[in-house]
Order: C-alpha cells, then structure tokens, then sequence
C-alpha cells in the first residue's frame, strides 16, 4: 500500500496542514509511529504523544488545539477514531483481496460456482454446492454436499461446512469452526445408547460473523438458526435446534443447549451457559460465567450468577456472601452467650 497524504485526506473528507505529497506505506500507532506511516489521535490520554511522534501524517479532530510544535502532517476531519477504522477497512480490503482458483484446490463439476471468487490450496467444494459471487475460500476449507454460500461472504482457511449448510450474503467464518456437525443427542437403552440421526441443517442469514473454532450443530429436523447481524467470539458452541436473534453477540467459550431460542440484541460475555429448550427475551444482558437455567420472559434485562438471577440482587446478595464467615461467629457467639 502507498498513498499520498493528498490522496489519503482526499479519501477522508479531511484538510491537510503540512506536506500534501508525502509517501505513506503503513499504518501504526501514534506512540509507535515510523517515518512514512499513518496514525491518528482521538483519545486525549495520548495527546503527548503528537508531539513527539515519527509518524508522517496523524489524522486528528477538527477541534485539536496543539499546544507545541508538530512535526507531522496534520489531517483534521469530523471523527479521528471513524476516519482512521475506514483506512483500516481499506487496507484490509486490498490485503485480503485474493480471487482466481488454485490449481490445487478440487471444486465439483457438479458445483454452481460464481463470479471472481478465490479458492486456496486444497479447498474443497462437493457436489450441488452453490458459491455466490465474491466469495473468498481460503486454503483446506471443505464445502459439503448441497451447501449454500451467498455473494461476498468469506471462509478462512480450514472452515468446515457440512452438506446442506446454509449461509447468507457478507458473512465472514473464522478458521477452524465447524458448522454443521451432528447434534447431542441420544436415546438411552439397557444396553447403551442409540444416536438419534440429525437429518436437519445450519441455516445463517446475511451479514453474521463467526469466531475461530466454533461448532454449531445441526438441528434434529428443521434448522439450527443464526439470524441476520449475529456475531460470535471465539469458541462458541450452538446445540441442535437453537435460534439466535438478530443482532445478537455472543462472548468466548458460551454454549448454548438443544432447542433453546434466544431473542433480538442480546449480549452475552464470556463463558455463558445456557441451558435446552429455553426462551430468552428480547435485549437481555447475561454477564461472565452465568449459568441459566430458566428462561427469561422479561426483555431488557441484566443477568448474573450461577445459577443467574437479577444482577441488582445478585449484588445485594453478593456483599452477604462474603461475609458469611464473620456472620456465622457472631451468630455462635451469641449462642453461647445466649446458654451462658
């Protein structure tokens, strides 16, 4: 990547004070700034650092007073922090956009494959499969029978998608996640259990973004369902049969049981368990490391503990928690006191 500094404030809306020609060829951080780099400053805790900064060009606020000399080309546009994540999706864009079909990659005849699409070394796409338009299929991810990829979405080395997966339009799958895998489920007998057959699918609507190494699972019969906007950390594990609503977020490590159906715009930290066949309401909060264990009919509210309840009473209860020590010598003291 190289660009000008006029080029750059071009692209950005912004006004150039300094040198309008410069060659800028990186992006850094305004504390670890090199010459021929890009950083910007919105944060005022790191202020002190224009100063004295070697980066070239610093992308600043309209209203940024300086207070000594900068050595740096200033760009000032409405919002640092906007103007700076639109060059980091453009730089992301350039170094990701990879097209053509390796000759090491197998892709059936039996296969609809798009326009400019990408796919790496030793990517596979089985029979009936449908590839959209600008899909990205990096190296030793395996598309199975009848999968569906919409245009624009992209697949990081090493994802795996069952046969009959669907999934939508600008979504993006970390490596290492599986989707599409059987269910948990088995029907206990004398002499062992019988595995229940998982004949359903994973369907994932547009513009969903899973972390690395996820599992989510088929459904039994019918669809295991992620809606539009959901996004994933690392590490999360859906069970068979789940909904998760539109817009919803969930933290590393959460796991959710069979047939539990979560609502619109909730979040959920890290190490979340969840509990089958559950309803969770509309915009619910749970925090780090809850356990629930009943469904939440409420919307809007904040869950904690394990198992979880109203984090505000959870609180409450917590303060007596920790001191349940003390309280149970001063209720023995005035036992004592009391046969004394």
């Amino acid at each position: 990547m190289e660009f000008t500094t006029g080029q750059i404030a071009a692209l950005l809306n912004g006004t150039i004070e300094g040198v309008s020609d410069a060659k800028i060829t990186a992006l850094s951080k305004i504390e670890e700034g090199v010459p021929g780099s890009i950083s910007f400053l919105s944060n005022p805790a790191y202020t002190h650092y224009i100063y004295d900064t070697k980066a070239s060009l610093v992308i600043v606020n309209k209203d940024f007073q300086p207070t000594a000399p900068i050595s740096a080309t200033l760009i000032r546009v409405d919002s640092a922090e906007l103007a700076f994540a639109k060059l980091l999706e453009m730089y992301n864009q350039l170094k990701l956009n990879k097209t053509g079909i390796s000759k090491m990659a197998f892709i059936s005849d039996k296969a609809k494959i798009g326009t400019n699409i990408y796919a790496g070394e030793f990517a596979v796409v089985s029979d009936g499969a449908v590839i959209g338009n600008n899909v990205k299929i990096y190296p030793q991810v395996y598309v199975g029978d009848n999968v569906i990829v919409g245009d624009n979405t992209t697949l990081y080395a090493g994802v795996k998608l069952y046969s009959d997966t669907v999934v939508g339009k600008d979504c993006i799958i970390h490596s290492g996640t599986v989707i599409g895998s059987d269910g948990f489920r088995f029907a206990p007998q004398n002499e062992g259990n019988t595995k229940v057959p998982q004949i359903g699918n994973v369907v994932i609507e547009d513009d969903v973004e899973i972390g690395a190494n996820c599992a989510i699972d088929r459904a039994t019969l019918g669809s295991t369902i992620l809606r539009k906007g959901v996004k994933f950390d690392n590490l999360v594990h859906i069970a068979h049969n789940v909904e998760i609503g539109e817009r919803s977020y969930l933290a590393a490590a959460n796991v959710v049981a069979g047939s539990t159906k979560i609502g619109k715009g909730c979040m959920f930290s890290g190490q979340v368990g969840i509990v089958g066949h559950l309803q969770i309401a509309d915009n619910t909060i749970i925090t780090a490391q809850s356990g629930i264990s009943k469904s939440i009919t409420k919307p809007g509210e904040v869950y904690m503990g394990s198992p979880a309840f109203d984090a505000n009473k959870y609180r409450k209860a917590y303060i007596h928690f920790r001191n349940l020590d003390s309280i149970n010598l001063r209720i023995s003291a005035l036992e004592k006191a009391s046969k004394g």
